[in-house]
């Protein structure tokens, strides 16, 4: 079957709302067109999406999965076609991502000396966030922390950074100069694999209120300085590498020369 775009986004909207009135309203639809919509998608899929009730609508196991699959796909059809607008205009962008406590904007300085009329966007990534922006199209250049899949990417090394243990300030062990691993046996872990918070502040907030710990690059943490938490090195904990990294299908032209220009920036510093 053909994937129809309309109603993928009518399904979103109606997941995100987990109401139809209100998902009709944000579409500006009528709520019965909403509904022979989900329920024609329904039969297209030859799967149910929604429980329905008098009281709630909620996601079955295919809607949770549907609907983490239609949050890439929007992002990759609605980026392409800010593309293609630019391109009509004759306009060209550059957009970088780069992770938490990573700078770019030496490399930026000297690409744009180059490139004038390349409008260059750099797009702060979500903590735990990995190679997301380089594989849904929103940046065609990453600042990337290790690990993650460097598969179908030009990487390019530039340097490696060490992790510090937070803890709140009030944790038995914040009076120590240092700790090894195994001193963490037993706490909980804040981290990206079960923890999607919506930001470091709100990761630092859960921190500093005892509701676990974290490892954190030490660049992030000269950033967060505050006297509810306490940041100390691990002794056993191996550095963690950084790439620059860009697609391998998009890593020429404009993509190419800023992957040069911030490998020389770099050879500088």
């Amino acid at each position: 079957m053909d994937l129809d775009l309309r109603k993928l986004r009518y399904f979103s909207a109606v997941a995100e709302h987990r109401h139809f009135g209100r998902a009709a309203q944000a579409l500006f639809i009528a709520q019965p067109v909403l509904s022979r919509q989900i329920r024609a998608f329904e039969q297209e899929l030859g799967c149910a999406l929604f429980v329905r009730s008098t009281r709630s609508v909620e996601l079955t196991p295919a809607g949770r999965q549907l609907h983490e699959e239609a949050r890439r796909i929007t992002t990759v059809v609605d980026t392409a076609l800010g593309r293609v607008r630019e391109a009509a205009r004759g306009e060209q962008r550059l957009v970088v991502a780069f992770s938490p406590g990573l700078h770019v904007s030496e490399a930026i300085r000297a690409f744009t000396a180059r490139h004038p009329e390349v409008a260059v966007d750099v797009l702060p990534m979500r903590w735990w966030e990995r190679d997301t922006p380089l594989r849904d199209g929103r940046a065609q250049v990453g600042y990337l922390r290790c690990p993650f899949d460097e598969a179908g990417l030009r990487t390019v090394p530039i340097g490696e950074e060490t992790k510090l243990a937070c803890l709140p300030a009030t944790h038995p062990l914040a009076g120590r100069e240092s700790l090894v691993l195994a001193d963490l046996d037993g706490e909980r872990m804040l981290d990206a694999r079960t923890h999607h918070m919506s930001s470091l502040e709100v990761k630092f907030e859960l921190i500093a209120s005892g509701q676990g710990v974290s490892l954190v690059p030490k660049s992030v943490a000269a950033s967060y300085s505050r006297p509810d938490l306490v940041y100390l090195p691990v002794t056993d904990l191996p550095p963690v590498p950084n790439r620059l990294a860009a697609p391998q299908g998009e890593a020429t032209g404009l993509v190419a020369d800023f992957l040069d220009l911030a490998t020389e920036v770099l050879r500088r510093t």
